[in-house]
């Protein structure tokens, strides 16, 4: 009766002390702190076992489930209350000294919200006490829920679990008496159930853990029987335990049965099979039930917590602790220790709350205090948890292999015989004694080992992780898997679900050390500590009356000795000496202020008006202290000055209450007189009005009556009348609906057939071309395997190929060399065309002067200059002709040339077969050396990674260079195309301009093939073959240059014959204006210089075709090629030369021609008496001479009117022929190429044809594909040029609407007689940044272009890129995408142009580097890939683009990073090339090293130390450290930076070595040890930048092995065998080449003999090295751009004001 319902709302709000002691009123006051402070409390419930604790803290649960109640319909609080029963029947047993002891520990939190309702609860337990399970001392009993089962063994339900009596089984049976008095299992069962059922645990999993507790008790029965040997035993295959043991647990009852009694040994070679005795048996089937019944108890606590868990957020919660009270038995073993060990944590907390933070809080506060001694259990607990305590030494025991618990207990006697805490008892040495706070127990040592080990056998594991039961596998396959049992100290609140791997994980050794469990249980405790410390703790000691388990019979001796034990009696000396209550002033001021007078309160010193307020309402000066920041008070104080509190507030609201209720009344009593007396006077006026209307209708009554049942009869006919209309609507109505449903639901039914049918045939059709596609793509990926298959065993063949091409090539090689030896005549002929056309102008212009001088003079012999002009005019004729001819003999003979290529292609071709066929036979024998050669072609594999990506970027930079010579010849046509016929550029203006900025392609390429064809044969087969697909691109752009090279051939050849109309036209005139010569003269220039620009393009065009071609037979040859880009670039380079020089003689050449203009000009001013003396063909008949001169000018426009017409209509009429005549030629090469490729292919074999037919048609594909790609490209972009348009004409409209309505809003504006502002309202930047469109190229301008460096000083690193992100993001969330194409691509030019600008300054490329990889990293961080978003905060994840997919932008970024960093390096390499030699070779960096000169010494101006080029290593290293600075200080990633100081120390490496292996006077010791310094010294500075993971040393490796050559001894065969196993980094060639230019320093050392040389090339023969001397210094190694997320967030970053970024607004 005092835990009921009344009592608990009884204890509810009071304080503490107002009622008699309770569990509800340390509840109560847990719950009121919790609210009132807002702090997480703490009930711990300790005593001795059997006191009562589970029960109180049972109770304190029910207070706060009633108190608290949930905040939902979620019941909550039932559930924490449901989890007791369950808890309690799987932990709690019978012992001797309680029916119903916790043999575990458990701290339940409870968690409410901020309105203290219980939401949710967490329960952690602590050391199950598993050895219960197959053991119980006399008069105990196992666990209660065995014996719950077996007395519910009846019910159907359990009848397959084949459960009798608990007498029955061996685990229940051992303590004897199986019963106790007052209990009823079956009843206590039945609560279980419901308690799972409210929980949520279903009913398959109740009768799951039922079958696992069922077959731990047939697991104890199981009978094994010896055999005579004693060294094994078995059991009966016919054992009916064993059989429901497997039945109820779903394993194999083979292998179970094996494992009984077998074990399984494994060493490092083999496995071997043991048998066991019968003990060894019997301990393993022990073992094996405590580890099922503990793997069952941790999953059931987790889905309780899995149950009480919530959502919600957690406000406070109060946790309460039981765990097990102080233990003493007769034999007193591991869990007994750790039970103890628990109890004297918890009295050690309790001290530390109650006795020492007590007094040292006084102390602090300088509150007079006598201190009070009491018992510290410290040393007992530093007995057993300090290092090498008795903890550290079992668990050291454990870990020895042998170890026992004898020699354990002996580590004890010797460590600690001396503390006061632990004895040795006399009469044993197994035991030991330990003095715990409570009392002296004495503990045996037999079994500690095996109990804190707690192994299990693995392969009994492995059969129940095999079980097909899914809830007994998940017992044993979460994170619990080892073969050890661990203690369920965790916290039992989890929400991941258990999901088995299909693939079985790696197997744990035995031998691997393991946490123990009393390391475990250790670590659990300190987390339990950690958490009540965290928390206000409340103190529950519960008192055993007396041990005998009698009622109503207390025992006055063990009741104090308890209180003495626990530290009560010192709690209460201190809490009637001490000051339990204490407020800050500050809290006491705020909370007690209502008891201050008004006077009081104005001083300002908070603490003087608490002094006042306490001695006006505590009289007695001894129930109160002043400390220095707190007011502590005496017990019951706090609660005297609540009261005071309340009664202060309760007469204040009395009084506010009778004011109030006293002012309603009044107002009430006014209002209710005054609606009297208002009510009287209308009362009296409605009675007479009343009399008065009675009269009134007295007498209308009768007309009334009469018009009424007049009324009355017309209205019941209408209603009859109406009735019946309605009926016969509604009648008609529903007929016609029902038809109508019928027609409607015909036709829905037709429509649904008719979809459905759609459905069920495209369904089949969707099916059929699915299996279609999945059968193409099974057969493509076949063919591509195979062809992939043929490629690797062909590229395996190289060397073989070598050979047999070596005839071929020297061919080749004569035959390109007869083509440069024409080239080279061809070309003399023309310089010799050009010289006789340039004397030839010199003779015109001469002329033209002797006939001004002769027009001046006599005026009459111009017949004479005539003649000549004419003869001049067909010398240059014939030289035209001449020159042709030429042209067509070359053309003869370079077709010649081709055919003879092409016949060695074919040859090339059967080559190629001969190859594969041997390929084929190599092929089957290696099949054997498969195994051994996997690794080898592992690492070729990577090597072919990193050449394909520096091949990759190599194309890169490469088609950026052929993309700028695309342009350049297309501006080139342009100029072309849009010069007049008839008219000549102005004289100041230069038809090379287009010209001056770029780089072009002269003819000088064609007398270069040898040296290209030369440096193909250097290289050799190191490089790999271009990609398909840049080949065919390649391969289509030079069919369209040959396209734009005819078109231009016949322009030219068109201005040729109008020239010659013209000069006809002209010579037939008259000679009078010498400007047409002039003009003759110049078109001839103009067009002899158009003849050149379209010689040097099909120059062009014919070399790029020839080696794209010549590298399309390489590629199908070999896969070993050299690169054809490279060499069309070195020849590209080669031809520059040439062209500035044919460049300035055209220029030359013009000069000339203006100052003839000039010349002209001047002789104009004597034209009208030149036209005076001129004597005109029909002088004889008298005509005027101006009337002559206007009608010959009317005929010359009519001429040029008809000559203009007739020339249009032969334009397009030799447009069309061409045009058809161009498609003939197309077919007709089509033709020519499908034969050619016909007979090829019926030269092969048929699965070479078949091959090759797949090869021709990927080609034709591929080229469709292109030209299908272009047509899409072009009409995308002008759809973006169409929706551009629209969105400005959209603009257009919307601003003019603007407009519109602004000068309405002016004209408003004028018309109010005050100004009114309207504020917008501010919001939070989002990390967008908006611009008009017109604002692009100004944000490009300020941000790219104009941009520098040092302006951004000291602001956040890559803030342009930051930016321009923030614009693309707001072109992204406007779903913009012609605004964020146009912006990027805006960007990567104004980019390239900045680059081309500066392409010397290292500050700016490493500035845009480092800004396009920020670009590019938050393109990736922000483009929505999980797999660039791991890193990202949440913020960051909302900044994200949402509508574009920018992942071609991000790969045009990529390339564009690759060229800058080129560029980058390229700057580095020039500022430091012309320092190496100097630093490295010829500084003498060691003083006095080199003060005798080599022999041989050559003084070389170019290195001298004195003189102006001289550098010294320090020069070196500056120069890296400013590089190191710019590229830090500008943010360039990490990573990049170490890739460029590779690059460069490759490079010092690469011109040093060089150098060293070309100059005989640097190959020397002192060299060699110089050399040495010089690298020790730039290691030294790699380490100081904490650059030495970026691979720059092993970059130096040939370097240091020279400089070591150099240092070694030369004479013995041991120096040569030292030298060859040292220089593994250099060649054969380059270690000769050392040794034969070792030069010594003086007359001690000798030169290297010949004889060791040979000793050395001999050793050295079985390397495969490379037959290059010297080190490629323009190597560059492929760069890579890891992912670099950055930290900040687009809201954080500020623009700076001196960027002129005002027209960007933030969104």
């Amino acid at each position: 009766p005092i835990y009921g319902q009344d009592v608990i709302y009884a204890y509810s709000g009071q304080n503490m002390g107002d009622m008699d002691p309770h569990i509800f009123a340390v509840a109560e006051e847990a719950y009121k702190q919790m609210a009132r402070d807002e702090k997480n409390q703490s009930i711990i419930v300790s005593g001795e076992s059997g006191a009562g604790k589970t029960v109180s803290a049972k109770y304190a649960m029910r207070y706060f489930a009633t108190v608290g109640g949930s905040a939902s319909d979620t019941n909550i609080e039932e559930k924490v209350l449901a989890s007791s029963p369950i808890m309690e029947a799987i932990g709690n047993a019978k012992t001797t000294r309680n029916d119903n002891s916790s043999r575990f520990g458990k701290y339940i939190q409870i968690g409410f919200d901020k309105r203290y309702h219980i939401i949710g609860a967490n329960m952690r337990t602590y050391l199950l006490e598993k050895s219960r399970v197959v053991f119980q001392a006399e008069d105990e009993r196992n666990y209660h829920i065995f014996y719950q089962l077996c007395a519910a063994a009846s019910l159907p339900e359990f009848k397959e679990l084949m459960l009798t009596c608990a007498e029955d089984f061996f685990y229940t049976s051992q303590g004897g008496d199986i019963r106790i008095e007052g209990i009823d299992d079956a009843e206590d069962f039945e609560k279980t159930r419901q308690a799972f059922t409210l929980l949520g645990v279903r009913e398959s999993h109740q009768i799951s853990i039922f079958k696992i507790i069922a077959s731990i008790l047939h697991l104890g029965n199981v009978e094994i029987q010896a055999e005579r040997d004693g060294d094994s035993c078995s059991v009966s295959p016919q054992d009916e335990h064993l059989n429901s043991f497997c039945r109820l647990l779903g394993v194999e009852h083979s292998q179970m049965e094996h494992w009984l009694c077998h074990r399984k040994l494994v060493t490092t070679s083999e496995t071997y099979v043991k048998t066991m005795s019968l003990q060894q048996v019997v301990n393993a089937r022990n073992a094996l039930a405590k580890h099922i019944y503990a793997q069952l108890f941790s999953w059931i606590v987790e889905h309780i917590n899995k149950a009480l868990y919530t959502p919600l957020k957690q406000h406070s919660f109060i946790g309460v602790l039981d765990i097990y009270g102080f233990e003493t038995f007769e034999v007193n073993s591991f869990e007994q220790f750790c039970i103890n060990y628990a109890n004297e944590k918890l009295q050690q907390q309790f001290n530390s709350h109650v006795f020492k933070l007590e007094q040292e809080e006084y102390m602090k506060e300088e509150i007079p205090w006598t201190l009070i001694d009491f018992y510290d259990n410290q040393p007992c607990i530093d007995l057993i948890e300090a290092k090498l305590g008795i903890l550290d030494l079992l668990d050291e025991e454990c870990k020895v292999p042998k170890g026992t618990d004898q020699n354990w207990a002996q580590k004890l006697y010797d460590r600690h015989s001396g503390s006061q805490h632990f004895q040795k008892p006399r009469m044993s040495n197994t035991a030991f004694i330990v003095i715990h706070f409570a009392d002296k127990v004495e503990y045996l040592s037999d079994g500690f080992l095996e109990k804190n080990r707690d192994t299990v056998y693995e392969e009994q594991i492995n059969i129940l992780k095999a079980s097909k039961f899914p809830l007994v596998a998940d017992l044993f396959h979460d994170d619990k898997d080892s073969v050890s049992a661990t203690t369920t100290s965790g916290k039992g609140s989890s929400s991941k679900i258990n999901i088995r791997s299909a693939r079985p994980p790696l197997k744990a050794s035995n031998k691997e050390h393991k946490r123990t469990v009393g390391h475990q249980f250790r670590t659990s405790l300190h987390l339990l500590m950690e958490t009540l410390n965290a928390t206000t703790p409340h103190y529950v000691r519960c008192i055993k009356p007396n041990d005998e388990k009698l009622p109503f019979h207390f025992d006055p001796k063990r009741a104090v000795q308890q209180l003495r034990a626990c530290g009560v009696l010192e709690t209460i000396r201190i809490s009637a000496a001490g000051y339990p209550s204490r407020w800050t002033y500050h809290d006491f001021f705020n909370r007690y202020r209502v008891l201050v007078k008004k006077r009081e309160l104005t001083s300002t010193d908070k603490k003087a008006i608490c002094r006042s307020v306490l001695e006006s309402l505590i009289k007695d000066p001894d129930k109160f202290q002043f400390g220095r920041t707190k007011i502590f008070f005496r017990a019951g104080q706090v609660a005297y000055l609540e009261k005071l509190r309340a009664d202060r507030f309760r007469a204040a609201t009395i009084m506010i209450q009778k004011t109030v209720r006293g002012w309603l009344q009044r107002v009430k009593y006014r209002r209710l007189k005054i609606a009297a007396l208002t009510l009287q006077r209308y009362c009296r006026g409605h009675l007479a009005r009343r009399l008065a209307e009675h009269l009134r209708r007295t007498r209308a009554a009768i007309v009334l009556q009469k018009q009424c049942r007049m009324w009355r009869a017309r209205q019941a006919y209408q209603r009859v009348r109406g009735a019946a209309v309605v009926i016969q609507a509604f009648a008609r109505g529903m007929f016609v609906r029902r038809i109508y449903q019928q027609i409607l639901l015909e036709h829905k039914a037709t429509i649904l057939q008719k979809h459905l049918r759609g459905w069920m045939a495209r369904r089949r059709f969707q099916r059929l071309r699915g299996a279609a596609i999945i059968i193409q793509c099974a057969f493509r990926m076949l063919k591509a395997k195979q062809e992939l298959k043929a490629l690797k065993i062909e590229a395996r063949s190289a060397e073989h190929l070598k050979r047999l091409n070596v005839g071929m090539e020297n061919k080749v090689v004569q035959l390109q060399r007869k083509i440069d030896d024409q080239n080279k005549e061809f070309k003399s002929l023309s310089e010799q065309l050009a010289v006789a056309t340039s004397t030839h102008a010199t003779e015109v212009e001469k002329l033209k002067k002797e006939l001004a001088q002769y027009h001046q003079s006599q005026g009459g012999g111009g017949l004479r200059l005539q003649e000549e002009v004419e003869n001049l005019r067909a010398e240059l004729q014939r030289a035209h002709c001449e020159r042709k001819v030429l042209e067509d003999t070359h053309t003869r003979e370079k077709d010649e040339l081709r055919k003879q290529v092409a016949v060695l292609e074919q040859e090339n071709a059967l080559l190629k077969d001969e190859k594969e066929q041997l390929n084929n036979q190599i092929l089957c024998q290696a099949k054997d050396e498969f195994a051994q050669n996997s690794v080898k072609e592992n690492l070729l594999m990577k090597k072919e990674l990193e050449e394909e990506r520096s091949r990759y970027q190599n194309l890169v930079k490469e088609y950026s260079r052929l993309e700028q010579r695309y342009d350049n010849l297309r501006d080139e046509m342009t100029i072309i195309k849009q010069t007049p016929g008839h008219r000549r550029n102005p004289s100041n203006q230069s038809s090379l301009e287009s010209d001056s900025n770029y780089p072009s392609i002269s003819t000088s390429e064609v007398g270069d093939t040898e040296d290209a064809l030369q440096q193909v044969e250097d290289v050799g087969l190191e490089k790999a073959a271009m990609d398909m697909m840049v080949f065919l691109k390649l391969q289509k752009r030079v069919r369209e240059l040959e396209q734009e090279r005819k078109k231009l051939q016949v322009q030219l050849e068109k201005r040729e014959q109008q020239d010659s109309r013209r000069v006809q036209v002209e010579q037939a005139k008259n000679d009078l204006d010498v400007d047409q010569d002039a003009d003759l003269a110049y078109n001839s220039l103009k067009r002899q210089e158009l003849e050149s620009e379209n010689k040097k393009l099909k120059n062009d065009l014919n070399e790029l075709r020839k080696a794209v071609a010549d590298q399309a037979t390489q590629d199908n040859s070999s896969h070993c090629s050299p690169d054809g880009y490279s060499l069309l670039l070195n020849q590209l380079k080669l031809a520059n030369e040439e062209l500035e020089v044919r460049k300035e003689e055209v220029l030359i050449l013009r000069t000339q021609i203006v100052s003839a203009d000039q010349r002209r000009l001047t002789g104009r001013s004597t034209e009208p008496s030149i036209n005076a003396r001129t004597s005109w063909p029909n002088s004889e008949k008298h005509v005027d001479q101006e009337d002559a001169i206007e009608a010959y000018h009317g005929v010359c426009q009519t001429n040029r009117l008809l000559e203009a017409q007739l020339q249009a209509q032969g334009r397009e009429h030799e447009a069309e022929v061409e045009a058809l005549r161009a498609q003939v030629e197309a077919l007709k090469e089509d033709l020519d190429r499908q034969q050619q490729t016909f007979c090829q292919t019926l030269l092969l074999s048929p699965e070479a044809q078949l091959e090759f037919g797949v090869r021709q048609e990927l080609t034709r594909l591929t080229n469709d594909n292109l030209d299908l790609k272009e047509l899409v490209e072009k009409l995308e972009k002008n759809e973006r040029k169409l929706k551009k348009q629209l969105k400005i004409y959209m603009k257009k409209v919307q601003d003019l609407e603007a407009a519109q309505a602004l000068a309405q809003s002016e004209r408003r504006r004028h018309e109010l007689n005050r100004q009114v502002t309207v504020q917008r309202k501010e919001k939070d930047f989002q990390g967008m940044l908006d611009y008009h469109r017109e604002d692009e190229a100004l944000l490009i301008r300020n941000l790219v272009t104009d941009l520098k460096p040092q302006m951004l000083t000291g602001s956040v690193p890559c803030l342009p890129a930051y930016i321009l992100y923030m614009c693309i993001r707001h072109a992204d969330y406007i779903n913009d995408d012609l605004k964020v194409h146009s912006l990027l691509t805006s960007t990567i030019n104004g980019i390239k142009r900045v680059l081309k600008k500066h392409n010397e300054d290292f500050e700016m490329t490493s500035f845009w580097l480092s800004n396009t990889c920020r670009l590019l990293h938050c393109l990736k961080q922000y483009s929505g890939d999980e797999g660039f978003m791991t890193q990202n905060t949440a913020k960051q994840n909302e900044h994200c683009l949402k509508n574009f997919d920018l992942t071609e932008y991000r790969q045009v970024l990529s390339d564009l990073s690759i060229q800058i960093y080129q560029q980058l390096i390229k700057i580095a390499e020039g500022v430091l090339q012309p320092m190496i030699v100097s630093a490295m070779l010829e500084n003498e960096s060691i003083q006095g090293l080199s003060g005798v000169k080599p022999t041989g010494y050559r003084k070389r101006s170019s290195s001298m130390v004195d003189g102006d080029n001289s550098y010294c290593l320090e020069a070196i290293i500056r120069q890296m450290n400013s590089f190191h600075t710019v590229m830090c200080d500008q943010g360039l990633d990490p990573e990049i930076i170490l890739q460029v100081f590779k690059q460069l120390f490759y490079m010092i490496n690469a011109v040093t070595l060089n150098n060293l292996l070309l100059r005989k006077d640097v190959c020397s010791w002192s060299t060699g040890m110089q050399l040495r310094y010089n690298i020790s010294q730039l290691e030294e500075w790699l380490r100081g930048r904490n650059l030495q993971q970026s691979g720059a040393v092993q970059t130096l490796e040939p370097l240091i092995q020279a400089a070591q050559l150099l240092q070694l001894k030369k004479k013995t065969p041991e120096d040569a065998e030292a030298i060859c196993s040292l220089c593994t980094s250099l060649s054969t060639q380059q270690i000769v080449k050392i040794l034969n230019l070792y030069t010594p320093v003086n007359e001690f050392e000798e030169r290297v003999t010949v004889a060791f040389i040979r000793t050395i090339q001999a050793q050295l023969q079985e390397r495969n090295d490379p037959q290059q001397l010297l080190l490629d210094s323009k190597h560059m190694f492929p760069v890579l751009f890891p992912f670099n997320p950055s930290l900040l967030t687009m809201d954080s970053i500020h623009i700076p004001a001196y960027l002129n970024l005002e027209f960007l607004n933030e969104v």
